[in-house]
């Protein structure tokens, strides 16, 4: 879904594990890494994209995680010119993201990262908190940082 302005909906996914570590995922076939994200389907609520895209990019389910908090509205990225697909109609020149910060709940050997038919991630590992966003690719840091910046009081408060 692309709204007025030219933005897709989409939801972004920081899973972290008990001692507040994040899931980070290398794109498959790249030297790329981000949290889980996707877009949101005509019909579909930001929350049942979340788990949607949970399931399809790191094989987890429902009761596999708790949700911790989200981000109060939506964060916007632009694409570089020279990355936007010029022929697509209507024209996406960024997305904007609801996002989510889930706990594990589960064991690291549930993440599956072939449960969908066709993978996102090829490889994934437990970073700290703050890594991606200085490791994600450019353009989309400064969505990161608003992401973690505006989670990071939920991740201890049950500590």
């Amino acid at each position: 879904m692309i709204d007025e302005d030219g933005f897709r909906a989409n939801v972004g996914i920081i899973l972290c594990n008990r001692d507040g570590k994040v899931f980070w995922g290398r794109r498959l076939g790249q030297d790329s890494w981000q949290f889980p994200q996707g877009g949101i389907d005509r019909g579909e609520t930001p929350i049942e994209a979340m788990f949607r895209e949970l399931r399809e990019e790191t094989g987890l389910k429902r009761e596999h995680v708790a949700i911790i908090g989200q981000t109060r509205g939506w964060l916007r990225y632009r694409i570089p010119h020279y990355m936007l697909r010029r022929r697509s109609r209507p024209l996406c020149i960024g997305q904007k993201q609801r996002w989510f910060l889930l706990k594990m709940l589960c064991r690291d050997g549930d993440v599956n990262l072939k449960a969908s038919e066709k993978p996102e991630f090829d490889h994934w590992e437990w970073v700290d908190y703050w890594h991606p966003a200085q490791e994600v690719v450019f353009f989309k840091r400064r969505v990161y940082r608003r992401a973690l910046d505006e989670l990071a009081p939920l991740l201890h408060q049950d500590a």
